[in-house]
This record gives structure tokens, sequence and C-alpha cells, in this order.
């Protein structure tokens, strides 16, 4: 026996489908000012139709210039931070193949 979907009313169109639950999927407020869609109480019940409108409406959304300001300057430290741990793991590999030639050329020197 296959469990068929909760049907009831959608929080928007009002209509009987059904329904799932919306939530954002960002949640990435640095700066303390939250959006429409987290500071909401309880997230709608919505039908795929008015799912997708609110999906596409909160995809559309520029968000809050601070944040994205922010979020931009934390992607650029850690790229920085990968390029850095690159470069030593480089440079520790370079010193540990002298070292070891060093030693093998006392060995049989």
């Amino acid at each position: 026996m296959t469990a068929q979907p909760l049907e009831a009313r959608c929080d928007h169109c009002k209509q009987t489908r059904p329904l799932f639950l919306y939530e954002p999927d960002h949640d990435f407020h640095l700066t303390g000012i939250t959006c429409e869609w987290c500071e909401r109480d309880k997230q709608p019940l919505l039908c795929t139709r008015c799912w997708s409108t609110e999906k596409q409406r909160e995809n559309n959304d520029p968000g809050d210039p601070t944040d994205n300001a922010m979020a931009a300057f934390f992607v650029r430290a850690c790229e920085n931070n990968a390029r850095i741990a690159a470069r030593e793991d480089a440079e520790r590999a370079v010193l540990e193949g002298i070292a070891k030639a060093t030693e093998q050329a006392e060995r049989n020197g």
C-alpha cells in the first residue's frame, strides 16, 4: 500500500492540494538584519505551484547589501587561505625533498 501525500488548503492560494512546508534555504544574515523569509513566525504550507512561485521570488531577491558584501569578503578570504595552504604544502614538500636528498648524499659520501 502506498502512502497518499498530505492534502490540505494551501496557505497561499487556499486550494486543497498536496502541500509542502516552505523553508528558506539561506539563513545567512551576518548583520542581524533578517529577510522576510527568515523573520516569519511560521513557514507556510504551500502547494507545488505556490511553493515554486515563492522559491523563485526568494531566489530573485537581491538580499541585504551589507550581508552580500560580508559574504563576498568571506569567500575571498577562504579562497586566499586555500591558496596560502597550498603554497605552504608545496614549500614543505620541496624542503622535505631537499632534506632527504641531503641525507642520502651524506650517507653515500
